[in-house]
């Protein structure tokens, strides 16, 4: 059974030129992310972080950060780091402190350290790692991919961007 199959109602509204109540857009995103491959719920939301319907980049997951928890605070931050380099860090209003936590070798930003960074900061490095690496939007949609909840803290809007992307995608397949 296709994802069409289980959800064709639901991505039906979707898949047309009308435009579907957002209100429905969180009942409809959960139905979704139970029975989509984790690849194509990323291709939505790497619809929402590229949409001029939403929020800048940056302040997406500015705002995702702020929801997070101390684990997905520190995936998502060591993404972004690996994605514009330590070097930047320094640049960056308060990212001397990031920087710094990276001082002495270590490699990682662990959960315990994630849950000092102010959204803000991430919002900056966000914005500067779409600049240094667009394959960020991607990397960062496959890491939202494995935390629907968090991801429908975004909003209807953005829930319904993401799940019209779905329906493309499986009116194409």
């Amino acid at each position: 059974m296709t994802l069409l199959d289980q959800l064709g109602s639901v991505l039906q509204q979707y898949s047309g030129k009308s435009t579907p109540n957002t209100a429905d857009a969180t009942q409809h995103f959960d139905q979704v992310a139970q029975v989509a491959p984790t690849n194509v719920l990323a291709e939505g939301l790497s619809a929402v972080f590229k949409s001029d319907q939403t929020p800048a980049f940056g302040n997406l997951v500015g705002s995702l950060f702020s929801q997070s928890s101390g684990d997905q605070k520190a995936g998502v931050l060591n993404q972004l780091i690996a994605a514009v380099g330590p070097g930047t860090l320094a640049q960056l209003a308060g990212g001397g402190a990031l920087a710094s936590l990276l001082g002495g070798g270590a490699q990682q930003i662990t959960p315990e350290q994630a849950q000092n960074i102010s959204p803000d900061l991430v919002q900056q490095l966000a914005t500067h790692a779409e600049k240094a690496d667009p394959s960020i939007i991607d990397k960062a949609s496959a890491f939202y991919a494995q935390h629907t909840t968090l991801v429908k803290t975004l909003g209807g809007a953005a829930l319904s961007i993401a799940i019209a992307k779905v329906a493309e995608r499986q009116k194409a397949a």
